[in-house]
Formats: C-alpha cells, sequence, structure tokens
C-alpha cells in the first residue's frame, strides 16, 4: 500500500539540506513499515535498531560522537555502514534518549549519513525536564492511519484519476459519485488501520477486519500500564473507552465520570493526546490568523485515532454497511471523526497539525464543526450527516465572520451555491484544490 509519506521520504533522501529525521505518529499506524521499505528500495543496506527489541543497542550510544557510534553499530549487527548508501533506522527512538541528543551530532559531524528514528512515545520522553531535543538540527515527519486516498489508490487507481479531475465546472459523473460513496462507507467499516486494511485486501472479510481491530485496541490497552508515571491507568482506559462515544461533543469532565476529579481525567487525555491516540479540536474566536491567536484552551471536543477503531468500540455491525442512514448513527459521529481524521491525514507532514472549531454560546448558540486555514483566510467547515438539514451555525458564521468561501461537506456531488461550496466526503483530499480559485 502506497502511502502519501514515501514521496516526502523521497525528497529528503536527495535534499542537500537533509537533516536526521524523527518519524512521529501513534502505535501501528505504519511508521515501521513505511520507512523498512523506503530504505530497501532507496538504500543498498538499511541496518534497522529497534530499542525495545534489542536494548542491547542502547550501549552503542554511550558515546555521542557519530564515528564512534557507527563503529559500535558495524560490530554489533555486523552490517555495513556506508554513507549514502546505508540507511541507519533508529526505531522506538524513545527507549533510548541518547539516541535522540546524538542524532545532532549526525547533522553536525556526519551529514552525509541518512537517518531516520521513529517513535510513538517521543511526547512523553520530551516531558521529562532534563531531556532537551536538539532543535534545529533534526527534521519531523508526522504519519496518521492510512487516508482514504491512499486506500483508494490501493483498490482503484483509476477512481484517484478522476477525484484529482473533478471540479465545480467539471464535477463527477453519478455512477462515480455512487461508486465513491459505496468505497466511503466501506473505508468507515474497514478504517485506516494498516493492518486491518491489508487484511482487507487481501481477504476482503469484514468479521476478520473486527478482529484485527478487536486485537489493536486491545494492545493499546495493555500499554496503559507504562504510562502510570503520567496518568493513572484507569483513567486512561476510561477516557480511551469514552472518547468514541463523546465525538462531536464539548467535553465536560463530568460527562466521561462524574465521581473522578477533573484534574485527573485532564491528565490521562493529556497523556492520550500526547501517543496520538487522540486529537483535540481546540475552540477558537476565528478573529483573524493565526487561529490560535483567540483560542479557548477552556472549550474542546475530541476526535479518535481512526474511524474503524471508533466503530470497533461503538460496536457497529458490519451489516450497516447496507443501511442508507450510516452517516445519521450517534448523532452523526463517525461523519464529524472522518473529516476530521481526513484533515490531519492531508495536513503538512512536517508539523504537527491542530484541529480548530468555532461556537457562540448564549441565546444564539451555534457551532461550526472545523475551520481550515488557507493562506490568510480562514474557511468555516460544517459537517452534514444527513441529506437534509440546515445550516444555521454555518450562516451565523458567515454573518459574523465574512469568509471569502464557506464549506459543507456531505454525501451531496460537489456543488456551489451562493458562495458555499457542497463537497462530498469523498474529496476532502482535493479542499486545497478545489478551494484555491473560489477564494
Amino acid at each position: 500500500m502506497q502511502r502519501t509519506l514515501a514521496s516526502t521520504l523521497t525528497q529528503w533522501r536527495h535534499s542537500a539540506t537533509r537533516k536526521p529525521l524523527l518519524v512521529r505518529g501513534a502505535r501501528q499506524v505504519g511508521k515501521s513499515f513505511l520507512i523498512e521499505a523506503f530504505g530497501k528500495q532507496h538504500f543498498d543496506h538499511c541496518i534497522t535498531i529497534n530499542f525495545e527489541l534489542n536494548p542491547e543497542y542502547k550501549k552503542c550510544f554511550q558515546t555521542l560522537n557519530p564515528q564512534e557510534i557507527c563503529d559500535n553499530i558495524r560490530v554489533v549487527s555486523q552490517q555495513k555502514i556506508v554513507a549514502q548508501q546505508t540507511l541507519l533506522f533508529l526505531d522506538e527512538i524513545q527507549d533510548c534518549p541518547a539516541a535522540i541528543q546524538a542524532l545532532r551530532y549526525f547533522k553536525e559531524q556526519m551529514p552525509e549519513l541518512h537517518v531516520i528514528g521513529a517513535g510513538s512515545l517521543l511526547e512523553l520522553v520530551l516531558r521529562q525536564a532534563e531531556f532537551r531535543l536538539p532543535v534545529g538540527r533534526v527534521g519531523f515527519l508526522y504519519l496518521y492511519p492510512v487516508s482514504f486516498k491512499e486506500f483508494l489508490t490501493a483498490v482503484n487507481p483509476t477512481a484517484v484519476e478522476q477525484l484529482e479531475q473533478c471540479s465545480v465546472a467539471h464535477p463527477l459523473t453519478p455512477a462515480v459519485h455512487d461508486y465513491l460513496q459505496k468505497q466511503l462507507r466501506l473505508y468507515f467499516f474497514v478504517g485506516g488501520m494498516p493492518e486491518a486494511l491489508a487484511s482487507y485486501m487481501q481477504l476482503s472479510d469484514i468479521q476478520e477486519v473486527q478482529a484485527i481491530q478487536a486485537s489493536i485496541l486491545a494492545t493499546f490497552r495493555n500499554d496503559f500500564g507504562h504510562y502510570s508515571e503520567w496518568a493513572n491507568p484507569k483513567h486512561l482506559q476510561l477516557c480511551f473507552d469514552q472518547v468514541p462515544q463523546l465525538i462531536g461533543q464539548q467535553i465536560k469532565y463530568n460527562k466521561i465520570d462524574p465521581d473522578i476529579r477533573a484534574r485527573e481525567l485532564k491528565e490521562a487525555l493529556q497523556v492520550l493526546e500526547d501517543i496520538s491516540l487522540i486529537h483535540k479540536i481546540r475552540a477558537t474566536a476565528a478573529s483573524g490568523i493565526p487561529l490560535d491567536a483567540t483560542l479557548n484552551e477552556k472549550k474542546f471536543k475530541l476526535s479518535f485515532l481512526d474511524i474503524g477503531l471508533v466503530k470497533r468500540i461503538q460496536k457497529l455491525d458490519a451489516s450497516l454497511l447496507l443501511d442508507e442512514n450510516m452517516m445519521l448513527l450517534n448523532r452523526g459521529s463517525l461523519a464529524e471523526q472522518f473529516v476530521g481524521q481526513e484533515l490531519l491525514a492531508y495536513s503538512p507532514a512536517f508539523e504537527k497539525a491542530s484541529l480548530y472549531f468555532w461556537a457562540r454560546d448564549g441565546a444564539g448558540h451555534a457551532e461550526v464543526d472545523y475551520l481550515v486555514q488557507m493562506g490568510a483566510d480562514i474557511i468555516p467547515l460544517e459537517v452534514k450527516a444527513g441529506k437534509t438539514g440546515t445550516l444555521r451555525s454555518l450562516k451565523q458564521f458567515i454573518l459574523e465572520r465574512n469568509p471569502p468561501l464557506s464549506l459543507r461537506i456531505s454525501e451531496q456531488p460537489l456543488a456551489l451555491s451562493q458562495n458555499i461550496l457542497s463537497v462530498p466526503f469523498y474529496l476532502i483530499s482535493e479542499l486545497p484544490r478545489l478551494i484555491s480559485p473560489l477564494r
């Protein structure tokens, strides 16, 4: 399965200003597979050191001298390290903080060697007061679950060509629209975890996919005991299981558990965010750019790692694939989860992405599901799970903020009416291209 980040890695491989890379993202989103496949394709030698599986390699980093480190690795691994021909891949690098520190010296003293580190728990290491990330000497890439476009590329590249060529003036035909809606529903159930997707593509067995998703969830839960330094494992599991039930809602800690202190639940949610199992959607007044400038830190919603895992936690049966009202389940939470997940997947890979929404409290309460920044413009995005419904909140935002364009994401075909662009769910990957000529 071709990941979009593979082309970014290829560009990095040939860059004259290349830095050692840290690839970040949740467990099981495909970091190791992606990097090892890249190494085998583009290098004569790929040396993988997994500090979790092979802790003996930590002793190779008792020095910060890159030449001595490489000499140590050559002996222990019995493999060659040749500049320009070898990729040195340091997996689960958070288990060896000295290796993270050494990256700056690879940049300064051995820039000709290609070095990539990866880990899902880096944020927890960075919390430690004595640890300092080598700022300016290391590049970052963020990997998320497989996007709908990546999924579609694997199952039907011709359909992707149609996606990339359609426009308001030349929309997709009804036949192609219906086909993509069908594939979208399938993606809602399979989700973007690579192991689940690979199984479906080999066997086309939804029951097997559900078993894999249950196994992934169990693995995450079993890991919570390792994070006890930062949060109570029981609170981590409680929040982990509750977030999928609260998607689309502003989070009140008493909705998670009224008997646990808010501070303790806040700590648990922060750890889950640090390890990328959940993502905060932060409220902003949207009175100007950057959107961070007018944040309300006390007001937020939550998105989960993957829509397929959300479906499994919610115990939604595969028979719902045939239900025309599937999008409306649980107040349309699947639709809102999908949009947030897609926005993250298509965000710039070299920086940690953020999600935003707008809300106005009081008698005339209004809430716009997402806000996206395009250049100097703030574009509101309303998610509509059903085939009908008003756009009251979106119109209120338009009245107060006067954006150059507004978006409605729904099952309806691509169309423009009264400066509101209606975009089907399957076209989120094309938003920058579709929006650009209309702003």
